[in-house]
Parts: structure tokens; C-alpha cells; sequence
């Protein structure tokens, strides 16, 4: 008797093919019926026990409820299959197709990939390369079963294509990947071309920015000076001051910030004396980075600021912006927004005597900030409304963005969730018009994870990292999201996926320890805790983080974590 044959496609999407014949797509309507085949086609063996598929499938579901689901999936696979046999179920054991032969594209493009990446030519690496149609279950990308199979097929892939040395297509995979960028490099010059050698450099710092927290290494920056040797008179000023930002960066990274601030003050001195707007923000970034490691950010920022007011509006936007991020980190500090109204203050007097309506924005919207952490959420709300006027006016969109987002917040903080939204709308669009949009696009996500209903946070925090896919995202302005992401996984019953992102998050975290951030990693644990079950470990933690924000003189937030405490008892 010849056996059947079933040909189940993950990679790319999902189809199924029983002895050469599609399944039509439209007999897929039933979702938990395809989502219960492909289950069972993940697993290696196309074998599950039914607790395994229920906890899958229906996680917050009792074990009744979920078995009477489970059966219905099978009788609606076995309809879309067309016959009873093609999934098997023996005692507590569902199988896929137990009389027939099963051909898994993504096992097969694992099996084949492991063994050339052992012993096999750069030939047949490229070879098998090809067969990694896409990634795994696009469709399926939140689901927690699907995760680690998916991540090490894709690295698998990765690693394909850099032994083949298709150098352009593992940058598709990763588009900061040093490697292959040094790569494409060192064969440009090779073949004599440094103009391309020194705009494949360009790509990389495009992608690995002072002012997103990376920059690229000293072995990528000496191939870059490499491509930029000869006769400097050949070069532009744009290139010196790029050259003085790749080097200054490349010792920010080695502690060197005496080093460091020097470049940065070279590159700054040629980007206003030549109105070279990215290169001054950058240099402002720098700059900004060196002096908060310092501990002395205020003292620089003021000075800058005053600096900022007296040049053109396009000017002292560079400027502004290339100090905003940290200017929001610092907030994140063991002082939090300690001293800030005063400070700001001081600022909004140097604006005003300067005429500056940008200067004036800056410093409202810090009085604003320092108002909301510290629970006083009209009169935020009032220097928010005044800033956000001020911005526009000076049609600066980061500082707009920024504003909304903590307008946004207040109208949480009044439980006017649709509000929030709509503040939250208008700046995601604003924020995708910005060079700024890799810190700017992530702050208005986590206010719309934050903003949407329990019932609707898992579609929400999928179309939000939809959205932010290829955005190389700036690590700290990152933190706000992930941390809003982790507690409404854990929520909804994805707790698995949200400790997976509590372990992605704390290292970005610990680089601001005891202040804010800290507080709201530790509510984050308890609300997995809760998740999980350990009600005596929420209470602790949620506990914690009480106590935290209440000497950071955040009342609002411990608040909120106070309430926890009490449903946890």
C-alpha cells in the first residue's frame, strides 16, 4: 500500500498539500483548525499531548472549557482535510497525518542548514539559503509556540548567507550588521572604488547612530578612514565632520570621553560654521552623551541652550533635538525630575530674553514633565498646552511629539482613553515625517499599548512592532514600550513571551539604576507573578515598587501600584 504524502509550507505563510493536491486556502475559515495543524507541523515529531495543544491554544481557558475546543479544532482540521485520519488521536496523544508521510518545509530547511554550516562549501550554503522562502508563520508572529523556532530558523538563515558571502542579502536580515557591511567595504576598495567603500560606511552610521546609543567599532571606522585617505583638501567639510563623529564615537564606546569631546566639538565647531543640520545634531548628541556620563548635563545643556536661542530657528532645532533624548533619560535618573521646575525655569528666562519661541517651548515642556511625575497633573497639562503651542509654532515636530505623548498621559491619568489615542494618532504621524523618528515613532506606541482596552492589547502591541519593523530603534527610548508590552502580555495571558521580554529589557534598564525605569521593572515582575499565579510574590513586588516611586516623588505611579497590592490580597 503506497502511503500518502502531506507537504505542510511554513516558511512565508502557511498551505498544506495532500498527495500533490492543495488544500484550498478557504478551507482554512475555521482559524483554530489551521492554527491546531500547524502546531502539530512545528512539533518535530507532529505528535503533541492534548494538554500541551490546550495550554498552546487556550492558556487562560479551564482544562474543560479547553478540551471541548480542542475537539472541535480536530473535527474541523479533519473537515479541512478532507478525511477523518489525517489527524489521529490515541489516549492523550493528537498526531498529524500518523498514516502517511509528513514533509515539513521549515524541519527540512533546518536539517539541510545545520549540516552545510558544518561541513558544507559556500556554494552549498547559498544553495540552501534559497530554500528560506520567508520567515516562519508570518501570520503567526505573536504566538508564543511559534517564537523560538522561528528565531533559530532566521539566524540559521543569517548564517547561511554570510558563509556564502552574500554579503547584500544578510544585510536584508540585519541592516546594522557590522560584518557584512565591513565586507561590502573591504571589497570596494579592493576593486579601487572608495566612493562606494565610503557610502556603504554611510549606510552603517545611518543605522548605528551616536544619538541611538551605537555607533560603529574601531574596525569599521579604520576601513572608513582608510577609504577617506589621501589629500583631505578632496574632502568635503560634511565628510570631516562625519569623520570627527565616527572617531569621537568610537572613543565614547572606550571610556574615553576626553577624546570623545573633542571630536564632538570639532564636528560641531564645522556643522555651524556650514549649516550641516545632521552633523550638528549629531555633535549635540554626542556631546549630550559625554556630559551626562559625566553627571554633568545641566551645566552643558544650559550652555548649549543658550548658544541654541541665538541662532536660527533650523539651527536651534538641531541643537534641541540632538539634547532630547537625554534630556528625557536624565528624567530617568536616581533624581528623576528633581530641581527640574527651577531648572526649567532658568531656561524659559534665557529663551524669553532671547526672543526664542523654540527655547521658550523647551523649557515649558520640562516644567511640564517635572508637573505630571510629580502628580499635579493640571498644572502639566497647562505648560503641556503652552509648549505644544510654541512648538508648533516653531514648527519643531520632535518636541510636538514628545508633548503629545505626556498629554496623552494626563488623559490616561483621567481614565479618557479614547482621547489619549487620538493625542496619541496625530503624533505617531508627525513622527514618521522626523529624522528623528527611531526615538519619536516608539514613544507613541507605548502609549497606545498602554491606552488600549485588556481585551485589545495583544492586536495592538502587533500592529505596533509591525510598525516599527526595519526601524532601528533607539534602545533607551525603547524601554517605555517594552515595559508597557511586558505588563499587557502578561495580562492576557502571553506569560511566557512577557518574561521573555522582562529578560530583553533589564540590561537596557540597569543603565539607569534606582530611578524610574528600575520602579517600573520591578511592577512588570509583579505583574507576571501575578500572571503566574504567585500571588505572594505580587504582593512583594508590587510592594516594592510602591516604595520606590514614592521616594522618587512619582505619587501617581505609586499610586497606581498601591491599588496592585490591594487586588493581590
Amino acid at each position: 500500500m503506497v502511503r500518502k504524502v502531506c507537504e505542510v509550507s511554513l516558511l512565508g505563510g502557511f498551505s498544506v498539500r495532500v498527495d500533490g493536491q492543495a488544500v484550498p486556502a478557504e478551507s482554512w475559515r475555521r482559524r483554530r483548525a489551521a492554527e491546531l495543524v500547524k502546531l502539530l507541523a512545528v512539533a518535530e515529531t507532529h505528535r503533541l499531548h492534548r494538554e500541551q495543544l490546550m495550554d498552546a491554544m487556550w492558556p487562560q481557558l479551564t482544562v474543560e472549557a479547553a478540551g471541548s475546543n480542542l475537539r472541535k479544532a480536530v473535527h474541523f482540521a479533519r473537515k479541512a482535510l478532507g478525511a477523518d485520519d489525517v489527524i489521529g488521536v490515541s489516549g492523550q496523544v493528537v498526531e498529524l497525518f500518523p498514516d502517511a508521510d509528513v514533509v515539513v518545509d521549515a524541519h527540512e530547511f533546518e536539517r539541510s542548514a545545520v549540516m552545510v554550516l558544518k561541513s558544507g562549501t559556500p556554494e552549498d550554503a547559498a544553495q540552501v539559503a534559497a530554500g528560506y522562502s520567508g520567515e516562519l508563520l508570518p501570520e503567526d508572529r505573536y504566538q508564543e509556540w511559534s517564537y523560538e523556532f522561528r528565531r533559530r530558523l532566521r539566524s540559521l538563515a543569517l548564517r547561511l548567507v554570510k558563509k556564502a558571502e552574500m554579503w547584500d542579502r544578510a544585510l536584508e536580515f540585519d541592516p546594522a550588521d557590522e560584518e557584512s557591511h565591513r565586507a561590502l567595504m573591504t571589497e570596494a576598495l579592493d576593486a579601487g572604488d572608495r566612493t562606494a567603500a565610503i557610502r556603504q560606511f554611510e549606510r552603517l552610521r545611518k543605522r548605528l547612530r551616536i544619538d541611538l546609543g551605537m555607533s560603529p567599532d574601531q574596525e569599521s571606522v579604520a576601513l572608513y578612514e582608510r577609504a577617506l585617505a589621501g589629500d583631505t583638501r578632496s574632502l568635503s567639510v560634511a565628510e570631516l565632520a562625519r569623520q570627527s563623529l565616527a572617531r569621537g564615537a568610537v572613543l565614547l564606546n572606550t571610556g574615553d570621553l576626553d577624546g570623545a569631546e573633542q571630536l564632538g566639538l570639532q564636528a560641531q565647531r564645522l556643522a555651524l560654521d556650514n549649516e550641516l543640520g545632521e552633523e550638528l545634531g549629531q555633535a549635540s548628541a554626542l556631546l549630550s552623551i559625554v556630559a551626562n556620563l559625566r553627571g554633568r548635563w545641566r551645566s552643558a545643556f544650559r550652555s548649549e541652550f543658550a548658544e541654541a536661542v541665538r541662532q536660527s530657528n533650523q539651527t536651534a532645532s538641531q541643537i534641541f533635538d540632538g539634547h532630547l533624548c537625554v534630556t528625557e533619560f536624565h528624567l530617568q535618573g536616581p533624581n528623576g525630575h528633581e530641581g527640574i521646575v527651577e531648572f526649567a525655569e532658568q531656561l524659559l528666562e534665557t529663551a524669553r530674553s532671547s526672543g526664542s519661541v523654540h527655547g521658550e517651548a523647551v523649557a515649558e515642556m520640562l516644567t511640564g514633565e517635572a508637573n505630571l511625575f510629580a502628580g499635579d497633573v493640571p498644572r502639566a497639562e497647562e505648560h503641556l498646552r503652552k509648549a505644544l503651542s510654541n512648538y508648533r509654532d516653531a514648527g519643531a515636530i520632535p518636541g510636538q511629539v514628545v508633548t503629545l505623548q505626556r498629554l496623552a498621559e494626563c488623559e490616561l491619568d483621567r481614565g479618557d482613553n479614547r482621547a489619549a489615542r487620538q493625542l496619541l494618532e496625530e503624533g505617531l504621524d508627525l513622527a514618521r515625517t522626523s529624522p528623528m523618528a527611531p526615538h519619536l515613532m516608539v514613544r507613541m506606541h507605548e502609549g497606545l499599548v498602554a491606552a488600549a482596552d485588556p481585551s485589545a492589547a495583544a492586536a495592538q502591541i502587533e500592529a505596533s512592532e509591525a510598525d516599527l519593523e526595519g526601524t532601528v530603534i533607539c534602545p533607551p527610548c525603547s524601554v517605555g514600550l517594552r515595559l508597557a508590552t511586558i505588563k499587557a502580555l502578561a495580562r492576557s495571558g502571553g506569560v511566557a513571551l512577557a518574561e521573555r521580554r522582562l529578560d530583553e529589557v533589564e540590561p537596557i534598564v540597569d543603565m539607569w539604576p534606582d530611578g524610574p525605569w528600575h520602579a517600573a521593572l520591578v511592577e512588570s515582575r509583579g505583574e507576571i507573578a501575578r500572571a503566574r499565579g504567585d500571588e505572594e510574590e505580587a504582593r512583594t513586588l508590587f510592594k516594592g515598587a510602591t516604595e520606590n516611586y514614592e521616594q522618587l516623588h512619582r505619587p501617581r505611579d505609586a499610586s497606581r501600584c498601591r491599588a496592585l497590592v490591594d487586588v493581590s490580597s
